[in-house]
């Protein structure tokens, strides 16, 4: 596979690319554009980027919303309580279903990469079954990593460790947990513990439901940071959400600072879902229920964005888009320089893959497997700025997704210079 006339982040120049045996073999700066053979994909000056990595997504909740009752409130533990309405719903047959169109929502914008929880608060385990299946069936056309995710807590639900447990056993890619949710602070401390142990155990990755609340006294994130440094085990470490660091004061951010500095441990937000479900307790002042993204990005942790739902429990929207969700993050988070614009793909793709442990076989190099996509774009801003489509989605040198940029027919009173 040969593509000609492709822009590639952070440069202005055109270059060809070229895929054999599913891996990039060569990367060339073209002099002038060039004419595409037949045999040739003609990138048309669009931005070549690295694929779109969903870091943090629930594929068995996916499709649910209202099924059986809707989240009036919009609250985290109200949504927590519509959950326990449906899982009794659950079967293989509606989680695959399910499944596999929310997967194709997130192939059709870009998406190779998917880490999805599944809960294991369900003495079936039926969810985490499933999408361990989906996750087997599927290697080779989209890569997903499976989170044992304990819902309702690792300690505080009856036999809860023990469906941990299990669930590693089945095959589970991640430990997961949820310590602000556990009864008591100091099950929430020893959950952490124990979750760093079982991932030395069985030498799996770790993605934690970290202090998903406006409480400022909720500080689960200290105990997961420290274990991890202590254990050596930051870059396999994630805490999502985090969103109580937005409540945090700065005193005793600028201790946090340092210890996740040292720790190495990565970050996840999923923007329009914490604005959604936080400060549901405030009036006014009320708080944007974010993460400090912008801060962690400057102190060099990496953080990236996720959209942890799509039309469930907790948020009734959601479509599949991460450069959505990378936009209401810039918003939100403040993040509207020049400067910010020009590196923000990274909180979709690199900084994801740096999260699910994949950056090694990661991006568009020579060497690296000749997996791409192709945005309608010349760079990270005018993507941004235009939303653009995904056009094409290049998995290992196989086209797996194709689209055609929109034909627009412009009204004959309309004259002047094309619009930017």
């Amino acid at each position: 596979m040969e593509i000609v006339n492709a822009r590639l982040r952070q440069s202005t120049a055109l270059y060809t690319l070229e895929i054999d045996n599913g891996y990039f073999t060569a990367i060339s700066k073209q002099g002038t554009r060039v004419s595409a053979t037949a045999d040739q994909i003609d990138a048309d000056g669009k931005l070549a980027c690295a694929p779109f990595v969903e870091p943090h997504i629930h594929l068995d909740a996916a499709l649910t919303a209202g099924e059986p009752n809707w989240n009036q409130s919009g609250t985290l533990f109200e949504g927590i309580e519509r959950w326990g309405e449906r899982k009794p719903l659950l079967n293989e047959t509606d989680i695959r279903r399910r499944a596999l169109q929310t997967i194709e929502l997130l192939v059709q914008n870009g998406v190779q990469y998917i880490r999805t929880h599944a809960d294991v608060s369900d003495p079936s385990l039926v969810g985490l079954r499933t999408l361990c299946a989906l996750r087997d069936e599927l290697a080779g056309k989209i890569e997903i990593q499976v989170v044992a995710f304990p819902q309702e807590g690792l300690l505080s639900f009856p036999g809860g460790l023990g469906l941990m447990e299990e669930a590693l056993q089945i095959g589970a890619d991640v430990v997961g947990g949820i310590p602000h949710f556990e009864y008591t602070r100091e099950l929430g401390e020893a959950s952490m513990k124990k979750v760093i142990g079982l991932a030395q155990e069985y030498d799996r990755l770790v993605d934690v439901h970290c202090d998903e609340t406006d409480d400022p006294n909720s500080r689960f994130l200290e105990v997961l940071a420290a274990e991890a440094l202590f254990n050596n085990m930051g870059a396999k470490v994630t805490a999502s959400h985090t969103t109580a660091m937005g409540s945090y004061d700065n005193a005793y951010c600028s201790k946090l600072f340092r210890l996740l500095k040292k720790s190495g441990i990565n970050f996840v937000s999923c923007p329009t879902e914490s604005i959604h479900l936080q400060g549901r307790f405030d009036s006014y002042p009320k708080r944007r229920g974010l993460t400090r993204v912008k801060e962690l990005n400057a102190a060099g942790i990496n953080v990236c964005f996720g959209e942890d739902s799509i039309f469930d429990p907790w948020y009734s929207l959601g479509n599949g888009k991460l450069l959505r969700s990378l936009d209401f993050g810039l918003h939100i988070c403040q993040m509207m320089g020049y400067a910010d614009f020009s590196q923000a793909l990274d909180f979709i793709s690199d900084n994801s893959a740096r999260t699910l442990n994949v950056d090694h076989r990661y991006g568009i190099a020579v060497g690296k497997p000749g997996s791409f996509i192709l945005l309608d774009g010349e760079d990270d801003y005018s993507v941004i700025r235009r939303q653009g489509e995904v056009l094409l989605s290049v998995r290992n040198g196989d086209v797996i997704m194709q689209r055609e940029p929109a034909r627009v027919v412009t009204p004959e009173w309309i004259t002047g210079a094309d619009c930017p």
